[in-house]
């Protein structure tokens, strides 16, 4: 302080109170992250117990018995439940690099690493122009939410990739078509990725189709029943938390003659017209990417926040129209959504927002009240119409808000003349900057 400044003081008898240190945006997000990521742990680890069914069941039993199957060089070639492409085997065989834990113990630890990869690269995003930390804070908040589920599935792993995809793709498209083709290899939806790559760039697709090729040829010259997936995953049937099985929550109180069992790996309905809605929702699936096609046919502008928000737009349609919504499927949203958010213009919030209550009321209905969902239960069946209808909210504002930004107001402006101010960046620049190297 200078002696002025001291006079002025002692003068009016004021003291200028100290400069405030804010504390940095990483470690307010480690005060969240640390202990939500510890309780995690605790409950797949079953030090702290969740109500409903054992969510580490899949590890210790299903991926588990896949080890020991696909050490010996083969993929499940008679297991109904492999129902996921060639290297998917990377993920279950991941846990033989730490030999010194148990099979679970050491996926959860994987899961836990994958997690906090995921976070990093959010907050590194969100140090760079234009990005914010909002993104990280949106991934902690979503895997918290789904609980245990997030560590004991494979999925968070192809989210991580997901994500670092996403993220790639501000000015690596090569990379980024890297990594959505294998993680398309590991997990197919991260293909949805490059539905919202520039027009003028080939480099993702090629990059995609080149990786996914070689690691499919890879996995089919190695090891027989690479391909044996596709049979399986075909004949599932409509599983109890979808959308198209609230038909058959509903009918059950109706007289419906049919039932809820184990079938291909999840509680499916089983009985008269499932195959129908099954049907039903395969066409939905058929017209999203009906609508998806024509979006990119009219669309004419591409901001930076495209890409990201073309994919979250696109694993919603998929996700809500499955004839599966899993639990894990979650994870896809929360992660696509966190790199959408990491954008300071992204208009994706509402949506975003949307789907972290999705998560949390996922989490209710599973493991908690999974018992009164397959028993069509009112609580059941009011908390699946609650979280599906959240989804389908959330897929109709962010078609909603993508159409808007790259094609209603490009229209608009068109229509008004040149000398209008531009909504968007145009196509052009946006494809320079996406096939930068």
């Amino acid at each position: 302080m200078t002696d002025t400044a001291a006079e002025a003081e002692a003068g009016t008898g004021t003291r200028t109170p100290p400069a405030r240190t804010s504390t940095p945006p990483e470690l307010r997000l480690l005060a969240l992250w640390a202990p939500t990521r510890a309780l995690l742990l605790l409950c797949v680890f079953h030090v702290v117990v969740i109500p409903g069914p054992d969510v580490t069941n899949d590890v210790s039993a299903i991926y588990q018995g896949w080890y020991e199957v696909l050490r010996t060089g083969t993929f499940p070639l008679d297991d109904v439940t492999w129902q996921y492409p060639p290297a998917a085997a990377l993920a279950v065989l991941g846990p033989a690099a730490l030999p010194f834990l148990s099979y679970p113990a050491a996926f959860f630890l994987l899961s836990f690493l994958a997690d906090a990869v995921v976070t990093g690269l959010l907050l590194y995003a969100g140090g760079r122009p234009g990005r914010t930390v909002r993104g990280a804070w949106v991934w902690t908040a979503g895997v918290a939410l789904l609980g245990p589920t997030a560590y004991a599935r494979y999925d968070l792993m192809v989210t991580a990739l997901a994500v670092a995809a996403l993220l790639a793709g501000a000015g690596r498209a090569r990379a980024m078509g890297v990594l959505a083709g294998f993680g398309a290899v590991v997990k197919v939806w991260p293909v949805l990725l490059l539905v919202g790559t520039p027009r003028a760039t080939r480099r993702s697709w090629g990059a995609a189709a080149v990786t996914a090729g070689a690691v499919t040829l890879l996995f089919v010259a190695a090891m027989p029943g690479a391909l044996a997936f596709l049979t399986f995953q075909r004949d599932r049937g409509t599983e109890v938390e979808s959308l198209g099985a609230l038909v058959f929550h509903a009918a059950r109180h109706l007289g419906w003659s049919g039932t809820a069992r184990l079938n291909y790996g999840s509680v499916e309905f089983l009985g008269p017209y499932v195959p129908l809605v099954s049907a039903v929702a395969q066409a939905l699936s058929v017209a999203a990417f009906g609508w998806l096609v024509l979006w990119r046919v009219r669309a004419r502008a591409w901001s930076v926040t495209t890409p990201a928000d073309a994919a979250f737009a696109a694993v919603l349609l998929f996700t809500t129209t499955s004839r599966v919504i899993s639990p894990q499927y979650m994870v896809w949203l929360v992660g696509v959504a966190a790199v959408c958010v990491a954008y300071r213009g992204s208009l994706m919030v509402w949506p975003a927002w949307l789907v972290l209550a999705a998560t949390f009321v996922t989490f209710l209905e599973f493991p908690v009240w999974f018992a009164q969902v397959v028993a069509s239960d009112p609580l059941g069946v009011a908390l699946l119409v609650v979280r599906n209808g959240l989804l389908v909210a959330a897929t109709v504002l962010a078609c909603r808000v993508l159409w808007r930004q790259t094609v209603t107001e490009t229209v608009a402006k068109a229509a008004t003349g040149p000398d209008s101010p531009a909504p968007l960046t145009s196509a052009r620049p946006a494809d320079t900057a996406a096939t930068a190297p």
